[in-house]
């Protein structure tokens, strides 16, 4: 069994990070999938990096199956959100699609948030008002949405 194992994070580095999430006792398994969420929510556009929210997904979801806490998840959730905000703040929603999918990641970080305890999922609500604050100037209706999905939650906030 052993052998099984080291011949699986041998493989690839999605295993290592897998296993790494998985086992390790440091206590920062978010930091390789921060790392994955980042690079693709906020690239590098002057190495020619590309923009993709679905391998910023994998990402959450891989840390889903690895280690599966809730607040780790919604931690990389408010995160997307976040990377995505600001590479929209440099460089602007560059059509409705991209903006539409800022929204659908909001969406799904908020839902994550609001299931969570009170005294952790405050300091990610506030997060989440910072980057619908940062979106009013996108355009396309991105920022109204959110703060219309953060209106339907004020009593989290507000507790």
């Amino acid at each position: 069994m052993l052998a099984l194992i080291h011949d699986l994070y041998a493989y690839n580095k999605d295993n290592q990070v897998f296993l790494h999430a998985r086992f390790s006792p440091s206590g920062d398994a978010l930091k390789p999938y921060k790392a994955t969420i980042r690079r693709w929510l906020c690239p590098d556009v002057f190495k020619n990096q590309d923009f993709s929210v679905s391998k910023a997904k994998k990402a959450v979801s891989d840390y889903k199956k690895a280690v599966g806490v809730p607040a780790g998840v919604a931690e990389l959730a408010v995160y997307s959100c976040e990377c995505a905000a600001e590479f929209f703040v440099e460089f602007g929603a560059q059509d409705e699609g991209s903006a539409d999918a800022l929204v659908r990641l909001f969406t799904n970080a908020l839902a994550l948030v609001v299931k969570l305890d009170l005294d952790v999922a405050q300091p990610m609500l506030a997060r989440l008002m910072e980057v619908s604050e940062d979106s009013q100037q996108f355009g396309y209706g991105v920022g109204e949405e959110m703060g219309q999905l953060l209106s339907a939650h004020r009593h989290k906030l507000d507790a």
